[in-house]
């Protein structure tokens, strides 16, 4: 799971407010839930499921229970800490970090639903991560995506990304050891 693309159909609604990210429990969790089942598709924003197409009970249940698997954060199984993503005090979508085998790095992941694309939620999102990496103790935030993946390319440029382009594919990393640039 890595940067969501843009997605199909018009902005349901705008996203106003401070952005601040939390990490997911039981509190956050169903309506980090209803924004994707709304706005976004299933592979989207969870790993692929056996299940019926759609949004269906079951792929709504996978959802939680991959949720709740990082509820252990980075020292946890999973080694994976997901964080909400707060707009105005509304869940809007998730960004994540994930320990990589390389100490001191995480990788990172994000989606947002429809309405919360385009606005700088993203970018706002990701400079909130890089300061939990930080104070977590992590050097350098990594990141993959596609090359036509712009909004994704956009917010890890801005937040001072190395970008390397392979075959379609893009590979980013953040130092954290340099002060990111302002958005």
């Amino acid at each position: 799971m890595g940067w969501t693309s843009p997605g199909r159909g018009g902005r349901l609604r705008d996203v106003t407010g401070e952005v601040r990210i939390a990490p997911v429990d039981e509190h956050n969790l169903e309506p980090l839930l209803s924004v994707a089942a709304a706005e976004a598709e299933p592979g989207e924003v969870m790993p692929p499921v056996e299940a019926p197409a759609g949004w269906s009970h079951a792929r709504r249940e996978a959802f939680r229970e991959f949720h709740r698997a990082s509820f252990g954060g980075l020292a946890g199984p999973t080694r994976t800490q997901m964080y909400a993503i707060l707009a105005g005090g509304e869940v809007v979508g998730m960004v994540r970090m994930t320990r990589r085998d390389d100490p001191g790095t995480v990788e990172t992941g994000m989606w947002l639903g429809r309405s919360a694309r385009g606005q700088g939620v993203g970018g706002a999102a990701l400079r909130e991560l890089l300061n939990e990496a930080a104070a977590a103790g992590m050097r350098t935030v990594v990141a993959e995506t596609t090359s036509d993946n712009t909004g994704a390319l956009q917010v890890l440029e801005k937040c001072g990304a190395t970008l390397r382009h392979d075959a379609g594919k893009v590979y980013a990393e953040i130092c954290l050891d340099s002060t990111p640039p302002a958005l």
